[in-house]
């Protein structure tokens, strides 16, 4: 196989059309999957375009242009739906809305070429995109106390990290298509920087591989990373969709020994038993004479070690807070809030010794964490398989919008040759 390819020529892709050749002869297999990176006149290619808020993607024509320096191409082999995918979509008019755009950052891909001055990946390699960047190099990536690169600071850019006006994709009039979480991988090719981009080992599932791109990342690494669960402790979970769960399955693996899910949705208790859970709390069912703080205080004797926020809402945040146990009880939130509330503490609660802080990826630093997650999977120790409940073909990808917007899915893989 060739293994030395660097940035050339766009990749023109209309519906089902490309005009690059590339990898000739190059094959790869997963399981019972074959990857052909063959590309000829003929070869199928699409990419999935939102032109407007809340609208259903469309697949269209696109460019997709060379890699730049410290930039890699990427054929997406799979990717998935998130809920900041979905958040983005709804949205019309207000910033950071901006269309045409190509969402999508939770994947797994095969790198196809390289821009200048990259030295860390070449054409073959098996890579996971991820919205938060890891350099190495700066103050912040050099230390295990953050995960926030202050060379590449975070932002729900429209372009490219290195050039925020900047975009590698355009459609058949060259008018520019805009990026997304710095990923963009509703296309069967995108463009990464090399800090937004994980070498994972090709003994890993692409599905289970794309997993660990954002959501099950995040909750696993909130447990190990931010709130360094404990052997023994008390965790409680707020919210349990695909976030919730990681967090459960992220605490079973640091050996808590209880964890107490909650949500109103009551089929989750038997969902999140799979990964750990041992204790369900319905704010529906537990009455108006107690509130869900007193109802985990009394199940915890005193007040969970750590609890954890994974919806959005200062509502929830605050009441994850008060469950927390005095002196010593650590809240982290997860959720971005959804209306753009502020949270409200009492100050008393504070000089109680109780923790509150955020975490944004759990934690997690990209480059360093993901492969030792990845082993972990291998190994048959964090568990996977049952976060994925849906897999569609890309031509299908509107039906992963529906069952997520109608609760039905957490996971819904996305293939771009099925």
């Amino acid at each position: 196989m060739e293994s030395n390819v660097t940035a050339g020529k766009s990749i023109r892709c209309k519906g089902n059309f490309t005009e690059l050749l590339f990898l000739s002869g190059s094959r790869f297999s997963f399981g019972d999957r074959v990857i052909n990176l063959v590309c000829f006149r003929g070869g199928e290619l699409s990419a999935a375009v939102s032109r407007a808020g809340g609208e259903p993607l469309v697949i269209e024509e696109v460019e997709v242009a060379p890699p730049q320096a410290w930039e890699v191409r990427i054929k997406i082999v799979c990717t998935s739906l998130c809920h900041s995918d979905v958040t983005f979509w709804r949205m019309k008019n207000s910033p950071p809305a901006i269309y045409p755009r190509i969402f999508g950052h939770e994947a797994f891909g095969v790198v196809e070429s390289v821009g200048e001055h990259v030295e860390e990946f070449k054409a073959g390699d098996t890579v996971v995109p991820v919205f938060l960047p890891h350099c190495y190099g700066c103050v912040d990536c050099s230390t295990p106390r953050s995960n926030m690169c202050s060379l590449l600071p975070f932002q729900v850019s429209s372009g490219m990290p290195r050039d925020r006006d900047s975009s590698r994709f355009s459609d058949n009039m060259g008018r520019t298509i805009h990026h997304f979480l710095n990923v963009s991988s509703f296309s069967e090719y995108t463009v990464v920087d090399v800090a937004h981009l994980v070498k994972v080992d090709p003994a890993l599932p692409p599905e289970k591989a794309c997993l660990l791109s954002c959501g099950v990342s995040t909750g696993v690494g909130a447990a190990w990373k931010a709130a360094e669960v404990e052997e023994g402790s008390t965790v409680a979970v707020f919210g349990l969709g695909a976030v919730g769960l990681a967090v459960v399955e992220g605490a079973r693996l640091r050996g808590a020994a209880k964890i107490i899910g909650v949500d109103i949705n009551p089929q989750k208790f038997e969902l999140g038993k799979k990964f750990g859970l041992t204790d369900f709390v319905n704010p529906n069912e537990i009455g108006d004479e107690r509130s869900v703080s007193q109802v985990i205080s009394e199940m915890t004797g005193g007040g969970a070690d750590y609890c954890f926020e994974c919806i959005g809402l200062a509502s929830l945040m605050q009441s994850a807070y008060e469950s927390s146990r005095k002196g010593w009880g650590k809240t982290i939130v997860l959720g971005v809030e959804m209306h753009g509330k502020p949270l409200s503490l009492d100050t008393r609660r504070i000089l109680e010794g109780k923790w509150i802080t955020g975490s944004l990826f759990g934690g997690i630093k990209a480059k360093t964490d993901i492969p030792i997650l990845a082993k972990k999977y291998l190994d048959k120790e964090l568990h996977l398989d049952s976060f994925i409940t849906h897999e569609v073909g890309f031509e299908d990808i509107n039906k992963a919008f529906e069952l997520l917007n109608e609760g039905k899915s957490l996971r819904c893989i996305i293939w771009m040759d099925k």
